[in-house]
């Protein structure tokens, strides 16, 4: 399947201040939350920078709590070492957030097992200070997403704010939120950017390659 079958961008191993800049480009272009879908951009690889910074440093340890209140710290105890799928909602949004999130719950089903338990889904909401943990665990279950490998973190506002931040995604207001997905193997430091309406089983294909081992390893 080709990648603009997909309609993703790779991104390979680089500065954790390159992934930044590129995903904030990402988030100039992404699909507007208010359903105004603006030109799909691709993102160039920048060259590998010469500086090194440890992707602890980079994403953070800042604490958040799970849709079960269970404090997690953002790198260490959600990221480090997994393949991940990122998406950012709010949960009295009565249009996108549903839908896309409903479109989460059919790319696990179409990644199968045991693969959809290596896969770690994280969705962060934008508006924390009304999506508490118990909010959140209601709309995963609304939703059919109440999975044990999906993860629905919120947390104080100023710790959100930081998390989001390094995703590319700090906005002025929760509907502001952009609709991409990331999808990244933590460990290699490949990243991706993938349009929510590309179809399920491509956005899972995604993940499957990002799942594989890298050539000579």
């Amino acid at each position: 399947m080709s990648a603009s079958t997909l309609r993703v961008s790779g991104l390979r191993a680089f500065d954790w201040r390159v992934l930044l800049g590129c995903l904030l480009m990402f988030t100039q272009v992404a699909m507007a939350h208010e359903g105004h879908e603006k030109p799909e951009t691709r993102l160039v690889t920048p060259a590998p920078s010469t500086g090194t910074h440890d992707a602890q440093t980079y994403f953070t340890d800042t604490l958040v709590k799970d849709q079960h209140g269970n404090e997690l710290r953002f790198y260490s105890d959600v990221l480090k070492n997994k393949v991940v799928l990122l998406n950012v909602i709010f949960t009295h949004c009565t249009d996108a957030c549903p839908l896309i999130t409903r479109k989460l719950k059919e790319v696990r089903d179409a990644l199968g097992e045991p693969l959809a338990s290596q896969v770690v889904f994280i969705t962060l909401s934008s508006d924390p200070q009304r999506d508490t943990p118990a909010t959140l665990k209601a709309f995963a279950a609304k939703q059919g997403a109440d999975d044990p490998n999906w993860l629905f973190l919120t947390g104080d506002k100023a710790n959100m704010d930081l998390v989001l931040g390094r995703l590319g995604h700090l906005i002025p207001s929760p509907e502001q939120h952009s609709t991409q997905l990331i999808v990244g193997d933590v460990a290699h430091k490949r990243w991706s950017k993938v349009r929510p309406d590309a179809p399920a089983e491509a956005i899972a294909e995604r993940l499957k390659l990002l799942s594989q081992p890298l050539a000579g390893r």
